[in-house]
């Protein structure tokens, strides 16, 4: 990547590439990350790297520690619980919201869940891929705030779904049929079934990290 400057100012390549390695960490084990590092890596001057670091941490993904670096935490199961509860609330909002659904639409769900099949092998374009996927559910349901603050939380969790979709042998295929199950819900018309389809993804994705939620108290509640 040294010297790549092609797709945004030198701060927003670094941050891109941040983004990218800091998705690939395990999430249970802490890292520090240091400026050096990380400007060796990207082929970048140490400006732009303190400012995208400085810009992932207003996102929650870092802390700037004085004269140590950038710590990266490990993810908990807690917090992993907090970010698919949250999930939930917004998805299961958003999937009554967006029935009855345009054929379009359908068809846009449709190719990307062709293009997520074809990115089986690369864990990481197959999250991005993934977050596309209900990231368009989201901003279809047309609340712009909702839809900025389900980005945000997407964000936190990139750690959390490739180390699922790496460190099991079928979990992209059980996605990629949770994801067609998704479509076929919004398909339906009925707004339960919708909304049953993506709360049955977060929990089947809540299991695949080891992380017990607990029974559900309700339609749609994940704990």
């Amino acid at each position: 990547m040294s010297g790549e400057r092609v797709g945004g100012s030198a701060q927003d390549v670094t941050y891109r590439w941040l983004k990218q390695h800091i998705g690939t960490l395990p999430r249970d084990a802490g890292s520090f990350l240091t400026e050096s590092e990380v400007a060796v890596a990207t082929g970048m001057s140490r400006t732009p790297v303190r400012e995208a670091l400085l810009r992932l941490e207003t996102e929650g993904l870092l802390q700037i520690v004085p004269k140590k670096g950038a710590f990266v935490p490990p993810i908990s199961d807690a917090d992993v619980r907090a970010v698919l509860q949250a999930r939930a609330l917004l998805e299961d909002w958003s999937a009554r919201r967006v029935v009855p659904t345009s054929p379009d639409f359908l068809t846009r769900l449709e190719e990307l869940v062709a293009e997520q099949r074809t990115l089986v092998g690369d864990p990481m374009a197959f999250i991005v891929c993934d977050r596309a996927f209900h990231r368009a559910i989201v901003e279809q349901a047309g609340n712009p705030v909702l839809a900025e603050f389900y980005e945000s939380l997407r964000d936190r969790q990139i750690r959390m779904g490739v180390r699922a979709v790496a460190s099991s042998a079928n979990r992209a295929e059980v996605v990629l049929s949770e994801h067609s199950a998704i479509v076929e819900a919004l398909r339906s018309g009925d707004p339960d079934v919708a909304a049953d389809a993506h709360i049955t993804h977060l929990r089947s994705t809540m299991a695949a990290l080891g992380v017990s939620g607990g029974e559900p108290e309700q339609r749609g509640s994940l704990w």
